[in-house]
């Protein structure tokens, strides 16, 4: 029988428990998202951007997203998986929550935090908090939750790796079209963000037996037309919209924008 191995942030039993520890490989950059898919939608852009230019980047989701109107479980997996091949990204991980099962509790929160002390990322990233989709706006909260408590050094008794700071916390789009604090060039890698997207044949596309949902009619050209209107407001071909709760460093007001 095979060896039960927990999830990051979830507790051992009786004697067994022990100390997680950071790896090695950690990451610049830390993308949540409820669903495989998400995070794609929002900013997979900025991830192939970022990922050309040298940095790490990992991504990881809340739930397998086992009550979409479309596809398989294992299906989905599948797609996510080639979806974060197409981004070049270094890691991805599911935290097996359940869908629409999101809530602001100590279980999810503590593996939330395991995750971000063993990557120990510079960034991070979550759903903007106001989407239509209520899990969006619960990973956004648990996200908030999690990173606060990643920096406090009791945390955890131990069993969810040494505390770490995470230097911001951004939010990206998935569903919404609203004002941005700032926006990311991506006319360089819009391609890898619509090839990753166009990975998820199983909820972008109309098959036989497929159900009818928003997904199905032609979102992947509405995500790409938001792109492109984005990337209009700062002279480029394609841009991604991010906000933020605290205020953004500018380090110069010459250099520091365009």
């Amino acid at each position: 029988m095979a060896q039960h191995r927990p999830r990051p942030g979830e507790k051992r039993g009786g004697k067994g428990n022990r100390k997680v520890t950071a790896m090695v490989e950690t990451c610049d950059l830390l993308a949540f998202g409820a669903h495989p898919d998400d995070v794609e939608i929002g900013m997979g852009g900025t991830i192939a951007k970022y990922v050309r230019r040298g940095y790490r980047a990992v991504i990881c989701d809340l739930t397998k997203a086992e009550l979409s109107s479309n596809g398989t479980v294992d299906e989905r997996q599948k797609e996510a998986a080639e979806a974060a091949h197409r981004l070049g990204v270094s890691e991805r991980l599911n935290l097996e929550l359940p869908d629409r099962g999101l809530y602001v509790e100590e279980e999810a929160i503590r593996r939330i935090v395991a995750v971000v002390r063993r990557y120990r990322p510079r960034l991070v990233f979550a759903p903007y908090w106001e989407d239509r989709h209520p899990d969006h706006g619960q990973c956004a909260r648990l996200v908030e939750e999690a990173v606060f408590s990643a920096g406090i050094r009791r945390y955890g008794d131990g069993e969810l790796g040494d505390a770490h700071r995470v230097r911001s916390v951004y939010y990206y789009m998935i569903n919404a079209f609203c004002r941005p604090h700032f926006l990311v060039d991506i006319s360089e890698t819009a391609q890898d963000k619509l090839a990753s997207l166009r990975a998820y044949e199983s909820q972008f596309e109309k098959r036989p037996g497929s159900v009818d949902t928003p997904l199905t009619n032609n979102y992947i050209e509405m995500i790409e037309s938001r792109e492109r209107w984005f990337g209009q407001q700062i002279g480029a071909e394609y841009a991604e919209g991010f906000l933020a709760k605290t205020p953004i460093h500018l380090f110069d007001l010459f250099e520091g924008v365009r």
